[in-house]
């Protein structure tokens, strides 16, 4: 690969198949972006029979490390945004919690600490949900828990929780004409 565009987009995927196909889709339309594949991403990829196959702008990182090493990029200033979509209700809890044990969470406190906005597209919003997992639509029931975390998400500084496809497509764009403004 030619030298790494910076600063870049650092897309995480997590182990929520809410959308899944839809956010992994998106992926694709993003130029110089980094993908951060969790070790339940890596399963919910195989569910739904997707490859990472990106152009030579995007980077895949796996969760393979104890110490998630590649968010020291972070402290560099590689990525300008962080997207979480889907994001789980595990994912949610320990982002909410201040935990950051697995790639996906590393990630997302890291870019708090480095002040790098995050959007992050959750997937327990509502009491009753239909989603579309890997052999058909499924109704879906989120536990009160999982819905309070998700609005204690929204307190988060720099943090923009969406609710939907169309509003992740809204905060994707809100965030490149920002990018843009500031070139």
């Amino acid at each position: 690969m030619a030298k790494l565009h910076t600063p870049r987009w650092a897309w995480v995927l997590t182990g929520s198949g809410h959308f899944f196909t839809e956010s992994f889709a998106l992926i694709h339309e993003l130029e110089h972006c980094d993908v951060f594949v969790s070790k339940a991403a890596a399963e919910v990829l195989r569910m739904y029979k997707l490859k990472l196959d990106f152009p030579d702008t995007m980077r895949v990182l796996h969760d393979k490390t104890a110490s998630a090493v590649p968010v020291g990029e972070f402290y560099h200033g590689v990525y300008h945004t962080v997207v979480v979509a889907p994001a789980s209700s595990n994912t949610v809890a320990k982002c909410v919690l201040g935990i950051s044990d697995t790639l996906a969470t590393n990630v997302f406190a890291q870019a708090g600490k480095c002040r790098v906005p995050a959007i992050v597209f959750a997937c327990d919003t509502a009491p009753e949900l239909e989603t579309m997992a890997p052999h058909g639509l499924v109704k879906v029931y989120p536990r009160r828990i999982d819905l309070e975390n998700t609005e204690r998400l929204k307190a988060f500084e720099r943090t923009t929780v969406v609710e939907s496809l169309a509003e992740l497509n809204a905060a994707i764009s809100a965030r490149r004409a920002e990018l843009e403004a500031d070139e």
